[in-house]
């Protein structure tokens, strides 16, 4: 064979090899490891094996915590992420791009305020004048104010304390700070192996939803990736509810924690994603307006600016 006819022959092969390999999209999907049905997914290797056939490869980028997580959607780091109900709140009115994908159903009990086991501190009222830890902009940043609120006290009767979770649990056990408000798994870890006294869940004062965001103009061209990713979700989420033990023997020791730990905390969570609901927009905006009404945001946002326009994004969702 000349060159001139081997050139012929491989020229077509390298262009569609050249073709694919500019086609192939990588889903950038921010996570942080207490979110337990992604941990899951990600050790299952399940979402991989669902958008390979469409080109799609899938890269888990971890983060502490919600805001940091907004944060790396912001800059481009991410495409896809699931945070609380306050990060978006926080993100939005900081000017970043991003749309609601879809939301976890309501899981009050996933999140709570504790304090040492012997602690003075009885009730809500009690913490006034008391240092209190939490995650500045995390989803317990509205429990907090409602606990507060439902006592006729506020934020400012208090002394915040910002600490991220790890950070938040040495000085609660040290003794650094009164008392902590804290999600699951760090609730279910601190309430059994440190005995930590629940004052007050979110039953009553907050939904705790949880939701599913994304860069705007990827959501806008890659429908069919969203779509695939909540198909997977779906399918793991079923699993992982059908199999409440098998579950939190797979995903404790990639959260580094006890199985028991980890049950308990799954146990609390409804997962399953689902498409955003005009009620469930309305509650975020009411997250929304009262973090502005107590200074916490610069500005008043509306949540519907960041809902998706796009309808097969809609459908996805569906």
């Amino acid at each position: 064979m000349t060159l001139r006819s081997l050139l012929r022959w491989t020229a077509p092969l390298l262009l569609a090899a050249s073709l694919h390999a500019h086609a192939e999209t990588t889903l950038r999907i921010g996570f942080q490891k207490s979110a337990s049905l992604l941990t899951l997914q990600k050790s299952s290797g399940s979402l991989e094996k669902k958008l390979a056939p469409l080109g799609v490869s899938v890269k888990w980028v971890e983060f502490p915590a919600g805001p940091q997580l907004l944060e790396g959607l912001n800059v481009g780091a991410v495409d896809v992420g699931f945070v609380g109900e306050a990060p978006p709140i926080f993100a939005q009115a900081a000017g970043a791009r991003f749309v609601y994908i879809g939301f976890d159903p309501a899981a009050p009990e996933a999140e709570a305020l504790v304090v040492p086991k012997d602690s003075v501190v009885k009730t809500v009222a009690d913490l006034k004048g008391k240092k209190v830890a939490l995650n500045k902009g995390s989803n317990v940043h509205y429990l907090l104010v409602k606990a507060l609120e439902k006592q006729g006290l506020k934020i400012t009767d208090i002394q915040p304390v910002y600490l991220p979770p790890a950070d938040a649990r040495a000085a609660f056990e040290r003794g650094a700070v009164d008392a902590w408000v804290i999600w699951d798994p760090f609730l279910a870890a601190v309430e059994q192996q440190s005995s930590a006294r629940l004052l007050a869940d979110g039953r009553g004062l907050v939904n705790n939803y949880a939701y599913y965001l994304a860069e705007r103009s990827f959501a806008e061209k890659q429908p069919h990736v969203i779509q695939a990713l909540f198909e997977d979700t779906q399918a793991q989420a079923t699993w992982l509810k059908a199999n409440l033990k098998a579950a939190a023997a797979v995903i404790a020791p990639l959260q580094g924690l006890p199985v028991e730990v980890v049950e308990k905390s799954l146990s609390r969570y409804q997962f399953g994603v689902k498409p955003l609901t005009a009620a469930v927009a309305a509650e975020q905006q009411k997250i929304a307006d009262t973090f502005h009404a107590l200074g916490l945001i610069p500005k008043p946002i509306r949540v519907a600016d960041a809902l998706p326009g796009n309808t097969k994004l809609a459908e996805a969702a569906r």
